[in-house]
């Protein structure tokens, strides 16, 4: 295909008109008006650190690939280098940037001549100065990069599944990433293109590094909220057309030349609400409603007095009842509750529970949890771990919260050391604080296990959790968010191994299977205990705090009520 003079020096001068020539040259339809909207930001971008996030499928790696050529064509001495999740998919990007230089007619002069280096994924271009870098290479992110000089460096989606669906390997990508300003000759440009695989995304990690974030979805938000979740990083090229008429454009497809209605339908089926919020919406938020169950606007947190409580709590997220003013970890949007009400009516707890979850030496906490319980509900009156596993201090301050919380019953996660925790802990807590210690073995996936528990607990509102405990895990927080509870909570999933630490959330979760069977105790059905009854069974002594003799006093409120 032969093009003008005129079309040629159009597209030396604007990138998205040489586009338009790459596209007709490969036999592509025209490119739509979201794929021009990139290729003016490739070439006029806010920073020399971008991020460009664009839905599966819109050509951002192919309008990046030209953007390279491009570059090369305006400066033959510029060095570019390609980095991608894997080897294979870096020398996909080499090999398409060397088709095009020739594939075009007037780019004749840039294939290497015979004197230069011209390997698939390794290549000088025509008219560049020798020197130890070549004009582009490619390259794995666990391969060798370092000793490159770059004045380009383009990062293709560096973050996979594969390599992000962990703490340890999301921290070590994090890592990875840090020795491309080592390979950066000054003055150079670093985008990063792709799509977020979870809310703790590599891409909003660099945000917070400086970097600039440019996000085009495959549908127009469908509500001004929708919209301000993108944190001011959405195209203006969507986010102005969306505010010009909601009613026009609100859920409607962004690029509906390549994709209408019936084929994003096609790839919402395939890859679920949450993949299709991750892989097509570009939108963490969205996603984590799907993703991580687990929501702290579920809980009631408020003071809770060590020894009796109100019998009836009621549950709101209304404006009053937020409490905005203790710092809150969860994900974006997600938010602490005072109750809406509590009952006037009060009675001593039921009993008191301590689960332990033990570690050895390493970097995980020997974990536990307070828990007692009133009514159908479920009370967290402390939480903690100690990272000295199994030493002696650490069981002696174990054993003085029990007896400080009055603990009927304690319950060990026996999996750890075939119950050696156990016989150790036993004798300490004999002198200190003597109670029932009693062993539980798992063989559920653990993240599992967890999520099937809490979750239906947190959505019928029946967790309340003490502030103290808010107060002091936001200080764990502080030293180190891994180990924080309420971290934990937010961020586990059900893929395996979904995050580094999960101690106290386990505790926790032991707690709560403990008294599972209390809970159809519940407020809104026959089986309740009403306030009047509690008083009742106050006045007759039945309601007390079980010990070996009465037993769980629970099963004595069940006994009294079935005469």
């Amino acid at each position: 295909m032969n093009w003008s003079d005129a079309d040629i020096e159009k597209a030396r001068k604007h990138f998205w008109a040489f586009v338009y020539i790459v596209w007709k040259s490969i036999g592509l339809p025209n490119p739509t008006p979201i794929q021009v909207d990139i290729a003016q930001y490739l070439q006029n971008p806010p920073s020399d650190r971008v991020i460009i996030q664009g839905f599966r499928g819109v050509a951002k790696s192919f309008l990046t690939c030209a953007y390279a050529v491009w570059r090369l064509w305006q400066y033959r001495d510029l060095k570019i280098l390609i980095i991608s999740a894997s080897k294979d998919r870096a020398d996909d990007n080499a090999r398409f940037i060397k088709s095009i230089i020739r594939t075009l007619p007037f780019l004749a002069d840039m294939k290497a001549d015979k004197t230069q280096l011209d390997t698939q994924n390794i290549f000088n271009v025509g008219g560049a100065q020798a020197d130890i870098s070549p004009s582009v290479k490619s390259v794995g992110i666990t391969g060798q990069i370092t000793g490159t000089r770059a004045d380009l460096l383009i990062s293709d989606d560096v973050e996979v599944p594969k390599n992000s669906g962990t703490q340890l390997q999301r921290d070590k990508l994090s890592e990875a990433v840090k020795e491309y300003d080592a390979i950066l000759k000054p003055g150079g440009q670093i985008i990063y293109l792709g799509t977020p695989q979870n809310e703790a995304s590599l891409y909003n990690v660099l945000q917070r590094r400086g970097y600039s974030t440019r996000i085009w979805p495959v549908l127009y938000p469908e509500s001004e909220a929708e919209l301000e979740s993108y944190g001011g990083n959405l195209a203006p090229f969507i986010a102005d057309k969306y505010r010009s008429d909601p009613d026009k454009y609100k859920g409607t497809s962004t690029d509906p030349q390549r994709f209408d209605d019936i084929e994003i339908e096609k790839r919402r089926l395939s890859y679920g609400r949450a993949g299709f919020a991750l892989q097509f919406m570009l939108n963490t938020n969205l996603s984590d409603a799907e993703k991580y169950p687990l929501k702290v606007a579920d809980l009631i947190i408020d003071s809770l007095d060590p020894h009796e409580t109100s019998v009836k709590w009621s549950w709101a997220n209304g404006q009053q009842q937020r409490l905005g003013d203790i710092p809150c970890v969860a994900l974006n949007g997600d938010m602490y509750y005072g109750p809406l009400s509590r009952s006037p009516e009060t009675a001593p707890y039921a009993g008191t529970v301590m689960a332990i979850d033990p570690a050895g030496r390493g970097s995980d906490e020997s974990a536990y949890a307070i828990m007692k319980v009133l009514n159908g509900y479920l009370f967290l009156m402390d939480v903690g771990g100690f990272t000295e596993g199994y030493s002696d201090l650490a069981l002696t301050q174990m054993a003085q919260l029990a007896k400080f919380w009055q603990v009927n019953e304690i319950i060990v996660e026996a999996n750890f050391g075939d119950g050696m925790f156990t016989k150790i802990m036993t004798p300490i807590f004999t002198k200190l604080h003597p109670c029932t210690i009693t062993e539980v073995k798992h063989t559920k996936q653990k993240e599992l296990r967890i999520i099937d528990t809490l979750e239906p607990i947190l959505m019928r509102h029946k967790l309340v959790i003490n502030l103290s405990v808010i107060e002091s895990d936001y200080r764990r927080y502080e030293q180190g968010q891994a180990y924080s509870l309420i971290y934990q909570m937010t961020r586990i999933c059900r893929d395996k191994n979904a995050i580094a630490h999960d101690d106290r959330l386990d505790a926790v979760t032991m707690a709560a299977v403990y008294w599972l069977s209390h809970m159809d105790m519940d407020g809104d059905n026959k089986e309740d205990v009403s306030a009047r009854s509690i008083e009742d069974m106050i006045t007759e002594g039945i309601l007390t705090q079980p010990d070996e003799r009465n037993g769980n006093c629970v099963n004595n409120i069940q006994m009294l009520r079935s005469r």
